[in-house]
């Protein structure tokens, strides 16, 4: 069961940093690859963008969650 947690918490921490660094900063950002950054430029925020921050929230939550499960699980 530890195992199985462990490789849940990398691979939900992995998808978290790729979603983090998706994000557009100041100057645009790898968002804009996949068609973010004309859109956003023109009318604020795309769908695109909502969804990105949707997801990241998401999978940021999801990791949290599991940080808490696995520091019950390992203390004991």
């Amino acid at each position: 069961m530890d195992v199985a947690l462990g490789i849940i918490y990398v691979i939900i921490g992995i998808v978290t940093i790729v979603l983090v660094l998706l994000h557009s900063g100041r100057g645009g950002g790898l968002s804009d690859m996949f068609g973010g950054g004309l859109g956003a430029a023109a009318a604020g925020s795309t769908s695109m963008e909502r969804n990105l921050d949707r997801m990241t929230i998401l999978f940021s939550l999801i990791f949290a969650f599991l940080t808490v499960i696995l520091a019950f699980v390992l203390d004991t």
